[in-house]
């Protein structure tokens, strides 16, 4: 009988987000992330991405780009998990079992879909489309295929707002044009090796033999690769459960010796580390290394940081401290870093969400300039409660003065109201009022 495995992946997530429960921000240039001289685009809505902005773009850069109307707000990660769980609860009302990728992100394997006909999964992914949409406000794209690497490249390929089923039996043609970094596993190093070789496309890759695959790419990966590329995927789907722990480690060809080339290669594992804790988008506090000895003797070290945080800088310099000097030690022939203690990151310090000194006019949030800490100071971007007024937000601050937008989910666009910064009525709300 036939399988059917859906992808679901959220539109702009976090921008989208923004829009939906800011209604005033619909429509226009949106970006989610830090002000701060170290700040990154951590979303960015659809009509902001037509000016050339892009997730993981310095923010510095993007307030380049971003047209005069656009607004940049720092991350609400409550928000968004929220959000995430009600649209999730949509999915499993269907398909019980979801393997969750990130917030917005999971595959399903619905039952009800065993055996089922192209029109029949067409019509289930519209009507879970239409169905978040009602519940939840959001815009979800859907593909379907007859595993997780088809479903996940159809829903790509639906973006934004689509639906796209791949028919039984006609993968391989799905496949052959696109481009090998289209399937989930080929990396810039990887698509280097196969560019060597000539095979650029999916096409390329499914019709070499399965010794060529292996010598270009390695065993087990090289077999498995070409396989996926003919369209052939029966890995299950299947729920993943809560990450606890992120980790990298590097067995090395020669013992290392000496604390500056251990500091460098632990540098480099943690970069490794890092990239799965911000896929799994969560922030860390303690950060662990593990040291192999010569003699395979094995030493672990962990420290635990003041706030949880996924910045780079940070979580790497904890772990050098860890490190223990070869030279007394003795040689190492292996090295981990890995990174614990996750949480949700409420308030991401990667985003450095202190504004720039000099605000950019390019944005219509007007940029609050860095003030000591304390209950009477806004930022843009901070949610508010008014006793008269009701749930807002801070769009702009400064000059002794603060400009609220009252507004939430069901709202509509709402009247802005400014007040003097220390206004007693004013009071710090919880992110989570603005969804009810």
């Amino acid at each position: 009988m036939a399988r059917w495995v859906i992808h679901l992946d959220l539109d702009a997530f976090y921008a989208s987000a923004e829009q939906l429960t800011r209604p005033t921000l619909a429509g226009r240039p949106v970006l989610v992330g830090g002000l701060g001289p170290r700040g990154v685009v951590a979303g960015a809505s659809y009509e902001s991405r037509v000016f050339g902005i892009r997730s993981a773009m310095p923010m510095a850069q993007a307030r380049r780009l971003l047209p005069a109307n656009g607004v940049i707000v720092p991350p609400r990660f409550r928000v968004y998990e929220r959000l995430s769980q009600e649209v999730f609860a949509v999915v499993t009302s269907v398909a019980p079992v979801l393997e969750k990728i990130s917030l917005d992100e999971a595959f399903a394997e619905p039952p009800s879909l065993t055996g089922a006909s192209f029109d029949e999964v067409t019509a289930f992914g519209a009507s879970l489309r239409a169905r978040i949409r009602a519940e939840t406000g959001l815009v979800a794209s859907i593909g379907a295929g007859n595993g997780k690497q088809i479903a996940k490249i159809a829903s790509d390929e639906a973006k934004p707002d689509g639906l796209l089923v791949v028919p039984q039996g006609t993968e391989r043609e799905f496949l052959a044009p696109l481009p090998v970094r289209a399937l989930w596993g080929i990396g810039p190093v990887a698509e280097g090796k196969l560019r060597f070789i000539g095979v650029q496309t999916l096409g390329q890759l499914a019709a070499l033999s399965e010794p060529d695959a292996v010598a270009t790419l390695g065993g087990v990966v090289g077999r498995d690769l070409r396989r996926l590329a003919t369209g052939f995927d029966d890995r299950p789907v299947a729920d993943r459960g809560e990450t606890k722990q992120v980790s990298a480690e590097t067995t090395f060809d020669t013992d290392i010796i000496d604390l500056a080339s251990l500091k460098a290669e632990v540098r480099r594992i943690a970069v490794g580390a890092h990239k799965r804790l911000v896929k799994a988008e969560r922030v860390a506090r303690t950060v662990v290394i593990k040291l192999r000895h010569t003699d395979m003797h094995t030493v672990t070290r962990s420290e635990t940081i003041s706030a949880p945080t996924d910045d780079l800088a940070e979580l790497s310099a904890t772990a050098e401290r860890l490190l223990l000097d070869p030279a007394e030690f003795g040689g190492i022939r292996l090295a981990g870093v890995a990174f614990s203690g996750l949480s949700v990151p409420h308030q991401d310090a990667l985003f450095s969400l202190a504004a720039p000194a000099t605000p950019s006019a390019s944005t219509v949030v007007t940029a609050a300039a860095p003030v000591p800490a304390a209950p009477s100071e806004w930022r843009q971007g901070d949610d508010v409660v008014h006793p008269e007024f009701g749930t807002g937000w801070v769009q702009g601050a400064g000059h002794g003065r603060v400009t609220v937008r009252f507004e939430h989910r069901t709202s509509g666009p709402g009247v802005a109201r400014t007040f003097p910064q220390s206004d007693p009525a004013l009071t710090r709300g919880d992110p989570g009022d603005c969804l009810r």
